[in-house]
């Protein structure tokens, strides 16, 4: 046989190893997954990504017999969280809980991240949506939003509003909120949710504008008073609060949303896969029901439409960042 055609030969068989290779590789979802998950929560545990990554954990647990393990890594509005997760191995095997904070709302607010939310990052799931809820300790001599204003207003910088972390959308929306009211407040970041409340129900502070999830325990107990909620009509799960913009401030309306990412290089298939299961999940009575019941509204879709969405709301969120004049301390 001549050189030209043993290397004519070689290369052949070079192509065909390697088709054989990417049909084996095309095939490995159907036994994705072999081992644990990672799901990482850029927050505190208690709050909403916390619970969310819990209760979509433990189904896909169930029902592929593979351990899903939440890590939780707070700290700098999620970003610490979220560059962990970016960083990850694009396998399958470490996803992230994201929020709009750091997906949508950091990108206007940070000179520079750590990461880049669209293009470090494939999106598997939009989980849900959910309105924010405005709620104060006993102590504040508040009953409902308007009230809370006019006290403000009486005493200027003395409101100090607690938030689950600098630059997440529930501090976004803490700031839109004293400043479509025109009220001097100080705002105070905790390393999520859960530590935030637990300072309001001591009485360190005297609002919270922030997730339904674990503000709803404590407002159903009378330890904490709930005086609106941000969307643009009531919540089902509070039906006697009303909306901020009908007691007080017509046309507000904000909110945030909760996702499943993973690292961008991550196999369409297997993104595919988790998409499909998530959806599943979500669909279930137990799990919809008990979103409903926290205050949230589920809202799973196609991957390329969340994709979408989480660049449409870096656009709107930039504009409204800009348009406030809404910095970072």
């Amino acid at each position: 046989m001549s050189t030209i055609n043993r290397r004519i030969l070689c290369a052949t068989l070079a192509l065909a190893l390697a088709g054989l290779a990417g049909g084996a590789a095309a095939q490995a979802p159907a036994d994705y997954p072999t081992r644990p998950i990672k799901v990482i929560v850029p927050f505190a545990p208690g709050g909403a990504t916390d619970v969310l990554a819990r209760m979509i954990g433990q189904k896909l647990a169930e029902s592929w017999g593979q351990q899903v393990v939440v890590e939780n890594r707070p700290g700098a509005g999620g970003n610490i969280g979220a560059e962990a997760g970016a960083r990850a191995a694009a396998d399958g095997y470490t996803l992230t809980l994201a929020a709009a904070g750091f997906m949508a709302v950091n990108p206007s607010l940070y000179a520079k991240l750590p990461y880049d939310p669209v293009r470090d990052f494939a999106p598997v799931a939009l989980l849900v949506k959910a309105p924010l809820l405005l709620v104060v300790n006993p102590a504040v001599p508040a009953r409902n939003t308007r009230e809370l204003v006019e006290w403000a207003r009486a005493n200027p910088g003395r409101l100090t509003i607690g938030n689950g972390g600098q630059g997440t959308a529930q501090h976004l929306g803490g700031e839109l909120f004293t400043s479509v009211a025109g009220i001097r407040a100080v705002h105070l970041p905790y390393k999520g949710s859960a530590p935030a409340t637990t300072d309001l129900l001591a009485g360190v502070f005297e609002a919270q504008f922030d997730n339904m999830v674990t503000l709803l325990p404590h407002v159903k107990s009378g330890k904490l008073r709930a005086l609106g909620v941000s969307s643009a009509a009531r919540v089902p799960v509070l039906p006697d609060v009303p909306t901020i913009a009908e007691s007080a401030l017509p046309g507000f309306e904000t909110g945030t949303w909760y996702g499943m990412v993973a690292p961008a290089a991550t196999p369409p298939a297997v993104l595919d896969k988790l998409n499909r299961e998530i959806a599943r999940i979500v669909a279930l009575p137990e799990v919809n029901e008990r979103m409903v019941a926290m205050g949230l509204v589920p809202a799973v879709g196609p991957r390329a439409s969340f994709g979408e969405f989480i660049r449409s709301e870096i656009a709107q969120y930039g504009k409204l960042i800009r348009s406030a004049g809404i910095k970072l301390d």
